[in-house]
């Protein structure tokens, strides 16, 4: 019974994403990353520690648990991770006395969150990470790179058109108190407004007026003031212009927007007809380490998905009170982004199984000569497996075809052999110590309405 929240693929499925697991790997690694693995469970306090999280966080105990008698005695409690980041931030802290910073890292792994299980919403879901660490210091220059990393991936996937949109958090909040929000250093009504502001694509403006001054305690004209920046939105060398002609001025205000405007002119050369970069003030992502540059990313056509890459730079989210790492990253929703391709049709894999070559099989005291052609294959990097019976050779033929397998192998009396290609019923001699496949026949590919992906 399917439980909501918690996809499954099917074989043919299974293939895409693999392909596009295959291909975030290549890239990260190209781009010099270390691959990384971190464990599924984080001592409870030290999740809710990161954020809005409380509702979200599957915790984890033992069916046969006894009360603890003492509990100043219980062990911690454990969630599971609702994302990569939290895990990276202790297993940095764990682990700093063997790595080399800056500390370049990838992950690929499962995260859990009890959100409402909708269209790009899941209980159980597959994030991509990339993540640069400092010691101390992190160049700003990393913030550009990690946006550099996304638009290579993005030109390698099988993914609509997409809009990478950055913003600063130095931005917003000097805006905020430049228009008189978090004075005498309220930190927690900055942090309200962005929570509130990072509703925007969800909540009428007019009502987002009235929540900002609810649960933030803003005025009415602070409250407009703030929704005021949000309408900026650019592409090109007047979004310094646009946040002034606000007139609202603050030193970290000017030191946002500057690095702002460094990102895009750092990335204006990976524009594309599949991926742009944006200035959207709008974004300021709901989670609290994060300190500079914000982004999150949107597909052509799947608006109403939300962000499916979303991360930002975080100057305090690991530390032991003796050193800081500061660190920026961006994390790809794989499976948040390729559901929605998935059930509308518009990715398929070329076959269900990875199997190139059926051996058949003449009868069933001849098993072990296929085995032996089929060993002879797969040492040559041939996805090779022997028919799972000595039926008729025309049976034989329309199991390969159910299972999208091209290619038949008939081992004939005289020790020759001879190969059919079922998709056009050539067949011909071959040399079993010589014979490879066309290059395109050797894996899976995968295509679609979208855009082809060939095998990585």
């Amino acid at each position: 019974m399917p439980l909501s929240g918690f996809p499954e693929w099917l074989p043919r499925e299974r293939i895409v994403e693999q392909h596009v697991l295959d291909v975030l790997r290549e890239t990260f690694e190209l781009h010099g990353f270390a691959s990384i693995e971190t464990r599924a469970v984080e001592p409870l306090d030290q999740l809710l520690r990161k954020g809005e999280t409380d509702k979200e966080v599957y915790t984890l105990r033992r069916l046969q648990e006894e009360p603890a008698a003492d509990a100043s005695t219980s062990a911690r409690p454990l969630g599971l991770h609702f994302d990569l980041t939290v895990p990276l931030a202790r297993y940095v802290l764990e682990n700093a006395g063997h790595l080399e910073f800056p500390f370049r890292r990838y992950q690929i792994q499962k995260a859990w969150r009890g959100e409402r299980p909708q269209e790009g919403r899941y209980r159980e879901f597959t994030q991509a990470d990339v993540d640069v660490i400092g010691r101390d210091t992190l160049a700003f220059h990393h913030e550009v790179e990690v946006a550099q990393v996304m638009a290579d991936v993005f030109a390698r996937l099988p993914l609509p058109p997409v809009a990478l949109q950055v913003n600063s958090r130095k931005l917003i909040e000097g805006y905020y108190r430049g228009v008189g929000v978090g004075r005498d250093g309220d930190d927690q009504q900055i942090a309200a407004v962005m929570r509130v502001v990072d509703k925007l694509d969800k909540v009428a403006p007019d009502l987002l007026v009235a929540m900002l001054q609810d649960e933030a305690g803003l005025t009415e004209p602070q409250a407009k003031a703030c929704l005021s920046l949000t309408e900026v939105t650019s592409d090109g060398g007047d979004l310094a212009a646009q946040v002034h002609g606000l007139g609202v001025s603050h030193p970290l205000l000017d030191e946002g927007l500057d690095e702002l405007v460094r990102v895009l002119q750092g990335t204006v050369g990976l524009h594309s007809e599949g991926f742009r970069v944006v200035a959207d003030l709008r974004i300021a992502r709901g989670l609290d380490y994060y300190t500079g540059t914000v982004y999150e990313t949107r597909m052509q056509g799947f608006e109403h998905l939300g962000s499916v890459c979303s991360g930002g730079r975080y100057d305090a989210l690991a530390g032991d009170g003796r050193t800081t790492y500061p660190g920026v990253g961006i994390s790809l929703g794989v499976t948040r982004a390729l559901a929605p391709l998935l059930s509308r049709g518009m990715l398929t894999a070329s076959r269900a199984t990875p199997t190139t070559v059926l051996v058949a099989l003449p009868t069933d005291e001849g098993r072990g000569g296929c085995d032996d052609v089929a060993a002879a294959l797969r040492g040559r990097g041939v996805p090779t497996e022997v028919s799972p019976n000595a039926a008729k050779y025309g049976k034989q033929i329309r199991y390969a075809e159910r299972r999208g397998i091209p290619f038949v192998w008939f081992p004939q009396d005289d020790g020759s052999h001879e190969v059919r290609d079922i998709r056009t019923g050539e067949q011909v001699g071959v040399d079993l110590a010589a014979w490879v496949p066309p290059t395109e026949d050797l894996r899976p590919s995968v295509s679609g309405t979208v855009a082809p992906i060939v095998p990585a």
